[in-house]
């Protein structure tokens, strides 16, 4: 029995550090120029009182599908989010999405992706949390509701 748990500490702990490793990797990066976020300055005025997670993410993404109530769950609880819809077709096709699916979070509209591309983003959904005006967290993937509030926890410390 204490050979189970040693093997199973030994893979878990390999596959904390293969996760933390590829996160780093595919995690968006600040452009730049700080000037090029792209970010509204009402969010980055936020950001001085409270973090404030930003959210890269495609109507077209399978994992968004499973994410994006989360981020809205998220903005009724009162956090500040901001949603970058990645190519996501014309702003009328986005509010359309975003009306059936009763999302309520703020968006902008990166239709053809270059605001995407500028943050050197590679996966959808992508998160940044800005903090001071700066970026103080960013991760991809799957993120359950309780991670992303310890994690605007985290950065509110």
């Amino acid at each position: 029995m204490k050979n189970f748990f040693t093997t199973l500490v030994k893979y878990l702990l390999i596959f904390v550090v293969v996760y933390v490793a590829v996160n780093l990797w595919r995690s968006p990066s600040t452009p730049a120029k700080q000037a090029d976020m792209g970010i509204p300055s009402s969010f980055l005025q936020t950001s001085q009182q409270e973090p404030v997670l930003v959210y890269f993410w495609g109507t077209w993404c399978g994992i968004c599908r499973l994410t994006s109530p989360n981020v809205n769950e998220m903005h009724l609880s009162g956090y500040p989010v901001l949603g970058i819809a990645v190519s996501s077709g014309s702003t009328d096709e986005l509010n359309n999405y975003l009306q059936q699916h009763d999302y309520r979070f703020a968006n902008l509209n990166d239709e053809y992706g270059q605001l995407f591309a500028d943050w050197q983003g590679q996966v959808t959904p992508s998160f940044i949390i800005i903090t001071d005006g700066q970026v103080s967290q960013s991760f991809t993937g799957i993120t359950p509701l309780w991670l992303m509030k310890a994690r605007m926890f985290w950065a509110s410390i």
